[in-house]
């Protein structure tokens, strides 16, 4: 009997270890093998203690706020205000050290505080209020953007040589980088916190969050914890990225968000929560620094740096899903049978209707009523704040004529307007869209390099634009879903795509002018008028009408709702997705059109103030984040109390950089306003 039970005990002793559990990691590093291998083969001399070094510099700032990343994604949540708080970091320490060792310390520990504090703000409104991670996470983006800004307006400042050394120099006796080290010392910990309880439960909440609460675990307090904690990581980065660079930069953490998340898919962490780990984060982020010195030894242009890195994300996430239903969803026998299948249960819906004799029920004038009230409660607020600001302003600015200042706002509203339009049916079908920016900055630069200012040329190089904008839709709209990529890093990857194509196509310097025509739309004048006004009423117009009067609007609210019912209710939901990403890339592309007539010329980075602006006018319309609620009056409500605040803004004392700061309070307030109210 003894024997028996210690051979089991030995067989259990002797058992293999199962490779799948750590496939993520060993993919991580299969890919961290092969892109050395070929930057060594790209080298003139053999890759050394000193090319180590300079790898691990570069690399330890990435890292550390991967690992931040990376512990968020495990816990089911995303964190878009990484880059601003690394920027945070960075900038509050190099305003304030001193050149004493307990002022190293001091302000090390102050950056990372205040970046934790970012992160206390994300786990409130997430775990507490219940907001949408995306929202919440973009606004304090925004805002910690703006706190920056007032920090430090441009680059500059400058870090003392013997805290640089110490960081970025060399370790024991000059044996081993210190920055490998940083990044031990960032391991160390997660290796922590992996093994208390609360890392068991930010597993647990990130695997299934109900189930998690039934076993007892504290579910709101550790999303808390867990935005906190990668708040800390990501202040870590910006005092190491201040050691490295020896200055700051309150725009450095901006280009770290899409290579933060190429690092932690590359890792083997997958989207959606309770698996991954952040060694493997660490060999993404490693693979992510010698891609780029790959480019570099290549003699490839830094431009395409973001569309390498884009690509990296999208293929890396399809790595992580299952080839096989990819494969087969996009195949055109799939696509027929699930086109058949549709069409099969609109037929069967049709005829059991027809056998029965039944018709559809008249809608009672009650029902129409609550439904009404029910939109007004959603769009009032937005107008009502318009109202309140357009008097605050006028009273303030005596000066200004009321025909003046209510065409100068209908103007300048109408960028928000046509992006509510796109931004909105996107959020209304459950996504969000993330490419506005370089979508718009890209139809700009083509438009004015194609047209250079003539008339002629814009006849087919405005139709040209629009259809990349729409083609641009597509891809994203094939991405979420065909292949299954999460709307956020499709976009976001699409948005690094897009940035790296402008820059390859003006070459760093964007060229040309707007057509004369376009140019006399945004700034001419039609009877005393200003034309964009009247494109703007057709336009409001059109579009309430295409997403409450249309088939595709109906089909769009339904998707939104539920996309499983919708499907088994006949409903192409893959269809109705693609459409709604190509009428989001064609808005943005009008919007580029539309900026450069104002401007007269289209610049880089010409579409950035757009990306929070254009969800704002969603959410400050009342549209509900996670889709099938909303209605387009709200969101032309939105476009226009933005846009007035704006101008209330510019006519006041406080900085630019405050705009920022007050557009994410906004967007944080009505988001708590317009939710859900969902039972405790």
């Amino acid at each position: 009997m003894m024997s028996t039970l210690a051979r089991q005990s030995h067989r259990r002793r002797l058992r293999p270890v199962r490779l799948g559990r750590h496939r993520g990691l060993l993919v991580a590093v299969a890919v961290l093998a092969i892109v050395f291998a070929v930057l060594a083969l790209s080298l003139a001399q053999p890759f050394g203690y000193s090319d180590l070094s300079s790898t691990a510099s570069s690399t330890a700032s990435l890292a550390l706020a991967a690992i931040g990343e990376t512990i968020v994604i495990i816990s089911g949540g995303l964190d878009l205000s990484a880059g601003a708080a690394i920027s945070l970091g960075n900038c509050l320490f190099v305003t304030h050290v001193g050149v004493s060792v307990e002022s190293y310390v001091l302000w090390s520990c102050i950056a990372i505080a205040a970046c934790g504090l970012v992160g206390a703000v994300n786990g409130f409104f997430i775990a507490y209020i219940r907001l949408q991670p995306v929202v919440v996470t973009l606004a304090t983006m925004f805002m910690a953007q703006g706190i920056t800004l007032l920090v430090m307006k441009q680059p500059g400042g400058t870090v003392p040589q013997d805290f640089s050394a110490a960081l970025a120099g060399d370790a024991f006796g000059g044996r081993v980088p210190m920055p490998l080290v940083v990044i031990a010392m960032g391991l160390l910990a997660w290796l922590v916190l992996k093994n208390m309880r609360l890392g068991t439960a930010i597993y647990a909440v990130g695997s299934d969050e109900s189930a998690a609460y039934l076993k007892a675990v504290s579910t709101r307090s550790v999303k808390f914890w867990v935005y906190v904690i990668a708040g800390c990581f990501y202040g870590a980065s910006g005092v190491f990225f201040s050691a490295q660079t020896g200055g700051g930069d309150p725009l450095a953490g901006a280009g770290m968000l899409l290579p933060v998340f190429v690092a932690v898919v590359l890792g083997g962490t997958p989207l959606g929560g309770g698996r991954g780990g952040c060694l493997g984060t660490v060999v993404g982020a490693f693979s992510v620094t010698l891609i780029a010195n790959m480019l570099l030894v290549l003699n490839v242009s830094t431009y395409y740096s973001t569309i390498v890195e884009g690509f990296i994300l999208i293929l890396a996430v399809l790595g992580s899903t299952d080839a096989g239903n990819v494969l087969r969803s996009l195949s055109l026998r799939g696509l027929m049978r699930s086109t058949a299948k549709q069409k099969t249960s609109s037929k069967i819906k049709s005829a059991r209707v027809e056998s029965k004799g039944e018709a559809l029920p008249d809608v009672s004038l009650r029902d129409r009523l609550r439904y009404s009230a029910e939109t007004l409660r959603t769009c009032l607020p937005s107008f009502a704040g318009l109202v309140l600001l357009v008097v605050l302003t006028l009273s303030l600015n005596a000066g200004i004529g009321v025909g003046a200042y209510l065409q100068s706002m209908l103007v300048l509203s109408s960028f928000l307007a046509v992006l509510a339009l796109g931004q909105g049916a996107v959020v209304l079908g459950g996504g969000l869209d993330l490419s506005v920016p370089f979508t718009i900055t890209l139809a700009g630069v083509v438009l004015t390099g194609l047209a250079n200012g003539a008339n002629a040329a814009g006849i087919w190089a405005i139709p040209l634009v629009l259809c990349l904008g729409a083609l641009i839709g597509v891809a994203n709209g094939i991405g979420v879903a065909f292949l299954r990529i999460s709307p956020l890093i499709m976009t976001l990857a699409m948005n690094g795509i897009l940035q790296g194509a402008a820059l390859v196509y003006t070459n760093g310097s964007p060229t040309g002018f707007a057509p004369p025509a376009v140019q006399w739309l945004m700034t001419g004048r039609l009877l005393g008028v200003t034309p964009v006004i009247f494109a703007l009423i057709a336009f409001v117009f059109a579009a309430y009408i295409l997403l409450h009067s249309t088939v595709y609007g109906r089909r769009l609210f339904a998707v939104g709702s539920n996309p499983v019912a919708s499907e088994f209710s006949g409903v192409p939901v893959k269809g109705v997705l693609v459409s709604t990403y190509a009428l989001s890339g064609l808005c943005s592309a009008l919007v580029g059109v539309m900026l450069s007539g104002f401007t007269g010329q289209a610049f880089n980075d010409m579409g950035d103030p757009y990306l929070l602006t254009s969800i704002a006018v969603v959410v400050v319309g009342g549209t509900l984040m996670t889709g099938g609620r909303g209605n387009y009056a709200g969101m032309f409500g939105g476009a226009l109390m933005l846009t007035s605040l704006s101008t209330l803004l510019s006519s006041s004392t406080l900085p630019s950089a405050a705009r920022s700061i007050v557009y994410g309070a906004v967007v944080l307030a009505a988001v708590v306003a317009m939710r859900e109210k969902r039972p405790s």
